[in-house]
């Protein structure tokens, strides 16, 4: 099966291999010497360095679930395959650039208020860290006492320090691939200026050569913003585009998971994939606009997400067009890691849609201490987000189970984790994947009870196999149908391979009856969900399957009351983790006033900021991070208001002042006088 970077990159295999060789490391690179840089400026150019861009492609070799690179083979550099190339030129698994002997000096911070979120003391005046770690909290005299004359003051100057955020669902390396490399249209405000964008992209571009837009909006849902709020109301034509540049075949994508949705070509793109006016106005879902002439406009509509579609004739031109290049991906996934730092995440969990290519990635970033976040990450036994989707004959499946099993490792790497196996059988409403017991409207307006992927005896086999071997399983679940055909098989299993005490993760959950919740309790689930589903799919919910859904989309404070420890996500979006600790309050929903903020949902002040804290700590089973109590990791942001007491409507405009992980700024905005002590991704 194709993984999702080899759905990206060309020229990647899966064959039979060993262990990791690898070269090693440049140390000439500004990431892997430290320089002063923070994360959010870097391009990833020394990551880049480190694995030798321009050289030979590198294909991936995966058997008994490692990888490694293998020889010289010649081709050109579009089919490089960026996790081959990783992987031939990085470091071997579980090698680690040993952190920089420094004098340990204490850091106390004073000047406003902590929250610890350790209930056994919530609030302090000022607390120490040390070697990384939390020394103590408490009031300003005893922490001065304690962290001596020579420590290191820093003052919060009014602002608010509390533990850094934890995001249970951010697809940070999938966002981050995605858009690496592309013209950023997200921002833009007219016809003339993406026109303006696009040609100073085409300036240092060579004729040829493809150019790619993000889509005009807010990712990913583009309620708030999109195309539509342009002042012209709709995406510029061929004939708009060709005036940026003729020379280029240019795209403006659409992404997922909106769907129908909308994509422009110039005239140099639609020759490239082969459209010409001969084509009728619609080819399977697709509509291909034409003028009264029977021109094409360059204009299509219907199912043209960049995934999550399985529209034969939209996959025909997904294929023809470009994959991202191995300095895209990287500098793509760096820039995602340092917006998640300025924003105050400082743990990810990647639970969802993960292949070795991507965790060869995140290896590769922590060997040259690039990362300014704690990542664990999960791997998924058949993924099947992009096109085209081919199913893996059983006894495969099977098979890779095995192989993907010896690459989970708990090493006790406190900045890179891989734990556990995810199981995503389903897809999105958006797309008419959702599967219900009674048919809803798919986005064409045909009837359908949503679309199951992989099989129920696959799903019996992931379930078993998890349970016999001790492994943590992620499912990723959210319609009722697909809660009781999985629930069905687990209490079936459970009575032979009591996996209870593994503290499997339910994933997505957007909705879920108290009846299938309490099941899900008393087979020892934790979950993780986002509190923007609502936000997001609310309205569309509403449309195509019915208001009376609603009673059971996020349904938060029903988990927590039957006892599920919860976990919050970005996902989709809003990608401002505060606004979704204010959604898990509100219910808004996007688009409108509604709010659907019943008893069975809404969530306190303090119960939303465990979602992001303590309670993500627990789903994910790490200890040492969600709170500031003594011994813990120093993570920690500072900001500029009080999360705990402000207005609920003023959550979703907090300013992170500073970022700390390990005791190591890795994101400063420059508004504190104290100078950050150092400007570099946590290495320890």
């Amino acid at each position: 099966m194709q993984g999702f970077v080899e759905q990206l990159v060309e020229g990647a295999e899966v064959v039979a291999g060993d262990a990791v060789g690898g070269a090693g490391l440049r140390r000439d690179s500004a990431v892997g010497q430290g320089a002063r840089a923070f994360p959010r400026q870097q391009s990833g150019r020394g990551v880049q360095e480190s694995f030798a861009s321009g050289g030979p492609s590198g294909h991936l070799r995966l058997a008994h679930g490692r990888c490694h690179g293998v020889h010289r083979t010649g081709v050109g550099a579009q089919n490089f395959s960026p996790y081959g190339e990783i992987l031939r030129y990085g470091v071997p698994i579980g090698h680690r650039r040993q952190p920089r002997r420094e004098a340990m000096t204490n850091t106390i911070i004073t000047g406003g208020r902590v929250r610890t979120l350790d209930p056994s003391a919530p609030e302090a005046e000022a607390l120490v860290l040390s070697g990384g770690r939390v020394l103590a909290v408490g009031d300003r005299d005893a922490m001065a006492e304690a962290a001596g004359p020579d420590a290191r003051q820093v003052d919060a100057e009014g602002g608010v320090v509390m533990p850094g955020l934890i995001d249970t669902h951010p697809h940070v390396v999938h966002f981050g691939t995605l858009a690496g490399g592309l013209v950023d249209l997200t921002d833009a405000v007219d016809h003339a200026d993406i026109v303006a964008r696009i040609r100073a992209e085409a300036a240092n571009t060579p004729p040829g050569k493809w150019i790619v837009c993000t889509p005009v909006g807010e990712p990913h849902y583009f309620v708030r913003r999109s195309e539509r709020d342009l002042p012209e109301r709709r995406l510029p034509d061929r004939w708009i585009l060709d005036s940026a540049t003729d020379a280029h075949p240019v795209l403006i994508q659409a992404w997922a998971p909106r769907m129908p949705n909308v994509v422009a070509f110039n005239s140099a793109g639609l020759r490239a994939v082969g459209l010409t006016s001969f084509i009728p106005d619609r080819v399977c879902d697709v509509e291909i606009d034409k003028n009264e002439a029977g021109d094409l406009t360059g204009i299509l509509r219907g199912p043209v997400t960049n995934y999550y579609t399985y529209d034969p004739f939209w996959g025909q031109i997904l294929t023809k067009l470009p994959k991202p290049s191995v300095e895209n991906a990287v500098a793509g996934t760096t820039a995602e890691l340092a917006r998640y730092a300025a924003q105050g995440v400082t743990t990810v969990y990647e639970g969802h849609a993960m292949e070795p290519e991507h965790i060869a990635l995140y290896r590769q970033l922590r060997a040259t201490g690039a990362l300014p976040l704690r990542v664990m990450v999960t791997l998924d036994a058949e993924s099947v987000i992009f096109y085209p989707f081919d199913p893996l004959p059983h006894g495969e499946f099977a098979a890779r189970l095995g192989q993907l099993a010896d690459q989970i490792s708990d090493d006790g790497d406190d900045m890179l984790r891989v734990s556990g196996l995810t199981f995503s059988p389903g897809g999105p409403c958006f797309s008419g994947y959702f599967a219900t017991y009674e048919p809803y409207a798919d986005p064409f307006g045909k009837p359908t009870r949503g679309v199951r992927f992989l099989s129920l005896d696959k799903e019996e086999t992931f379930i078993r196999f998890c349970a016999t071997n001790g492994i943590r399983a992620n499912l990723c679940l959210g319609a009722y149908r697909e809660h009781d055909e999985f629930l069905d098989i687990a209490e079936r299993v459970v009575r032979e391979h009591d996996f209870r005490d593994r503290r499997w993760i339910l994933q997505h959950a957007m909705t879920i009856t108290p009846k299938q919740a309490r099941r899900y309790a008393e087979l020892g689930f934790q979950v993780t969900t986002s509190a923007g589903f609502a936000w997001g799919k609310g309205a569309m919910y509403g449309e195509r399957m019915g208001t009376h859904v609603w009673r059971d989309l996020e349904p938060l404070h029903r988990l927590t009351d039957i006892g599920l420890d919860l976990a919050g996500g970005s996902d989709w979006g809003p990608k401002n983790p505060w606004e979704q600790i204010e959604l898990a309050q509100t219910h808004r929903f996007a688009g409108s006033n509604h709010r659907n903020d019943g008893p069975d949902q809404k969530l306190s002040r303090i119960e939303a900021l465990r979602m992001w804290t303590t309670g993500a700590a627990s789903v994910l089973g790490w200890p040492g991070i969600g709170s500031l109590a003594p011994g813990n990791h120093a993570d920690l942001v500072i900001v500029d208001r009080d999360p705990v007491t402000c207005p609920v409507e003023d959550l979703r405009g907090t300013r992170v002042l500073r970022t700390l992980l390990g005791g190591r700024t890795v994101h400063d905005s420059g508004e504190l006088s104290c100078p950050p002590e150092e400007t570099q991704a946590a290495a320890s």
